[in-house]
């Protein structure tokens, strides 16, 4: 309990006892070869779920992230198991790169053509919303990604499939809800027996009560940097019930959503996102946005380094390669972390995922443990955890993140 295993998961989890865990939360490969990792061939096999399954208490929950393109796999597997499929949550974001070959482009370059340079576009001023203006013409970031050629077809065909592309900007992330099967007859009798079986849908409600800072609503955006305490929990009276979509708080998801009259917004405040700091409204009664759902931004840099001090820092550079051409994608762009785990998800995220399953002091496994998230999550919201990560480097990762977060459980992201 409370550790970090480093193996294979299918092996350690074997020297698991059986009903032995709470719950489950966990982002395992997705088998799209992300970054070219070998870690992610393939989604996790049935055989793997079959131990979690084992492991899992009677009516315990499994949360899983997935790929919107192999998510199905996964879930097939996961079911294959014996596991219940309950639900599917959505993680909607407006940062997402498109991965996506400039057919245009390629057709000049396959016809050993040269494009002439036109001009230059300094990107950077709608890299915010993580958008390009569209200009008609192909552009390729170069390493400070903010600056990017202009070029012109350079023959009849490549005029014909410009702006022709093969793959759309990614803005959600699928995430299954799944049970194992109940040993007693009813929810009531199983939840008295083990525990386990039911959601905590109070504690994570939506809306003008939730978790508070000293007493300021934080309305929607519950975690996300104001020194929210430990166990400061929604009392239930009031507060949206949780819904299986989750919002990143971006302009652009925000846009999406349409006003409604009855009731009042109030309560401003200033949340984190990886957008900078943002003037938010806490959602009191029905009027507002119809975006009133659970709120976290994916993790930013400082939070996805916090505690690493003296590990060694490499870039990141994301979305390379990823149009098939051997080059940078249109939307690439590299980063310097001490934390170079590519696809590390917010704690914030991680935080509400973790509570909204697992019963009190309860353990929660995570077997894709990563460079510890869900380990941190769990952490900070008082639950034990056990993580288990097949790489050396990203299980001391873990081990470090831990024990910063592990200090920080009165002030959940100060001082960012």
């Amino acid at each position: 309990m409370n550790e970090i295993i480093q193996g294979d998961c299918l092996e350690k989890l074997k020297g698991f006892d059986d009903c032995s865990i709470d719950s489950i939360v966990c982002d395992p490969p997705y088998g799209i070869s992300f970054m070219g990792k070998k870690w992610d061939y393939d989604v996790p096999s049935v055989e793997i779920w079959v131990e979690c399954l084992r492991v899992l208490k009677p009516g315990g929950h499994l949360l899983s992230f997935g790929g919107a393109r192999t998510y199905h796999r996964m879930v097939i597997n996961i079911e294959d198991a014996g596991f219940e499929i309950r639900d599917q949550l959505m993680w909607i974001f407006g940062s997402g790169f498109p991965k996506s070959l400039a057919i245009g482009k390629a057709v000049d370059k396959a016809q050993g053509n040269k494009r002439e340079v036109i001009g230059k576009y300094d990107s950077r001023a709608k890299f915010d919303n993580c958008e390009r203006k569209s200009t008609g013409q192909s552009g390729i970031f170069n390493e400070s990604y903010g600056k990017v050629d202009l070029t012109a077809p350079a023959s009849d065909d490549s005029k014909q499939w410009e702006g022709w592309g093969t793959g759309l900007k990614p803005a959600h992330e699928p995430i299954v809800l799944a049970r194992k099967p109940l040993s007693e007859s009813t929810i009531v009798k199983n939840v008295l027996k083990h525990g386990t079986g039911g959601m905590n849908i109070d504690g994570c409600r939506v809306g003008n009560i939730g978790y508070t800072n000293g007493g300021k609503n934080l309305g929607i955006a519950f975690g996300t940097g104001d020194g929210i305490k430990k166990n400061e929990r929604c009392d239930g009276s009031q507060g949206r019930f949780p819904a299986n979509l989750i919002i990143d708080g971006s302009d652009e998801v925000l846009a999406e959503f349409p006003e409604t009259k009855s009731g009042k917004t109030t309560d401003k405040f200033t949340a984190n996102s990886m957008f900078g700091k943002r003037k938010m409204k806490a959602q009191n009664g029905s009027e507002g946005s119809a975006a009133r759902f659970f709120y976290t931004a994916k993790a930013s840099k400082s939070e996805r380094n916090k505690g690493l001090k003296g590990f060694e820092e490499k870039r990141v550079n994301y979305m390379a390669k990823a149009n098939g051409t051997g080059e940078a994608s249109m939307d690439s762009f590299s980063s310097i972390n001490a934390n170079h785990h590519p696809t590390v998800k917010p704690i914030a995220l991680m935080r509400y995922l973790c509570r909204l399953i697992t019963p009190a002091k309860g353990i929660v496994l995570d077997p894709f443990c990563g460079s510890g998230s869900t380990c941190c999550a769990a952490v900070l919201e008082g639950f034990n955890y056990i993580g288990i990560e097949l790489e050396q480097e990203y299980c001391e990762m873990s081990r470090a993140r831990i024990k910063y977060w592990s200090k920080q459980e009165k002030s959940m992201f100060d001082n960012q």
